[in-house]
């Protein structure tokens, strides 16, 4: 196997634009990664089982695709390649409740920055000022003590960790496009069987595909897997708002790649092995760690993958090069999407659009609760648009 170019960053920290314009020089307008989508096929409630899902394959350097099952993913991996998982925990990070001074309120957790206190985005129909006062569920109170940008910044009363009042009282956070309240139901099934790590507000969804027995057969298959944490945060589900995509700023995230999974990558590369992410949040903190190792010193390949802890703005568009993913397990995105952008930075825009009106034409659903892709690279498109 060919190891892949090393990243191809603008600057060599985790804030990162990674991609190139047109090579005519022209700029890659958010236009130029919509599709048109029937609101039906928008998954509202998971499968019955986990995996009971469509799995589409995509060759991006061939334009080859392929319908299948999610359990056909044991026949396209090799007991050399290695999975990575991103094993962070969703919180119950949404409250409902009013101002003291009156008027509904919905608060949705981002980041818990203390053991009681935490940036939250706020629905009102008109914004608290600093020192308002929040009644929330539980009877749960919060005083709102300053702003961070769209975000504010929230302090829970009492002596209970914030964290522990959340999972007591808090609402899991459907994405926006799940047009229903969350019930028990998905307390279990918008979370991973395999999550550890409490801090995110949206699901890696292209690991709810996973169960136990899955897990089980790829490890009789010989099929290593590693893990990294990234915090999933809502500006995920954030549309871009201005037309050149170069003048887009990623909210950021917080993640961690250890050395265990340095390692990983490090071995799979030399037996010959993929590294295959399991979602665009793997690919999101490989690809940040490698653009850190890059910027703390020469790397002569990619087994040189360093530890990596912190926040990342990381936005991977077309013209990127991957240093460490060699193909790319996930679920369907948003159209216009920094995810949407990201596949197709991976695979080739045309290929994927392709997919994605095939996806379309043959009913496969869409997003969190939705089918999944299975993805090989275009590594001609690598460097170019």
């Amino acid at each position: 196997m060919t190891t892949a170019d090393p990243l191809d960053t603008q600057s060599a920290d985790a804030d990162a634009v990674i991609g190139r314009a047109a090579t005519d020089g022209s700029a890659l307008c958010t236009a130029d990664f919509d599709y048109q989508l029937p609101e039906r096929l928008i998954a509202q409630r998971p499968p019955e089982r986990r995996g009971d899902s469509r799995l589409l394959l995509l060759d991006g350097a061939s334009g080859e695709r392929r319908d299948a099952r999610f359990a056909d993913l044991l026949d396209l991996l090799d007991p050399r390649d290695l999975l990575v998982f991103n094993d962070t925990r969703v919180i119950p990070a949404r409250l409902r409740g009013h101002k003291a001074s009156g008027g509904r309120v919905e608060v949705l957790v981002e980041r818990i920055s203390g053991e009681r206190e935490a940036l939250c985005h706020l629905r009102a129909s008109k914004s608290p000022k600093a020192g308002s006062r929040l009644l929330l569920e539980g009877a749960l109170e919060a005083e709102v003590s300053g702003r961070e940008a769209a975000l504010f910044r929230l302090r829970f009363a009492g002596d209970v960790p914030l964290l522990q009042l959340l999972e007591r009282h808090g609402h899991m956070p459907l994405p926006p496009y799940i047009q229903r309240t969350d019930d028990a139901t998905d307390l279990d099934r918008y979370q991973t069987v395999y999550a550890r790590a409490p801090g995110a507000v949206a699901a890696p969804t292209a690991g709810l595909h996973f169960d136990d027995a899955m897990l089980a057969a790829l490890d009789r298959r010989g099929i290593a897997r590693a893990f990294v944490t990234l915090h999933v945060g809502a500006g995920t589900f954030q549309p871009v708002r201005v037309d050149d995509i170069a003048s887009h700023r990623m909210h950021a995230e917080w993640l961690q790649v250890d050395r265990a999974t340095c390692e990983a990558v490090a071995a799979t590369r030399a037996r010959g092995g993929r590294v295959v992410a399991v979602g665009t949040t793997v690919v999101r903190a490989l690809e940040s760690a490698a653009a850190a190792s890059s910027a703390a010193g020469p790397a002569a390949s990619t087994a040189e993958l360093r530890p990596h802890l912190g926040d990342t703005r990381l936005f991977i568009t077309p013209g990127a090069r991957f240093a460490v993913v060699d193909a790319l397990l996930t679920n369907f995105h948003l159209p216009r999407s920094t995810l949407l952008m990201l596949v197709s930075a991976f695979a080739g825009r045309a290929a994927v659009l392709d997919a994605y009106r095939h996806a379309v034409a043959a009913e496969y659903r869409f997003f969190s609760y939705g089918d999944a892709m299975f993805l090989l690279p275009d590594r001609s498109a690598w460097g170019r648009r």
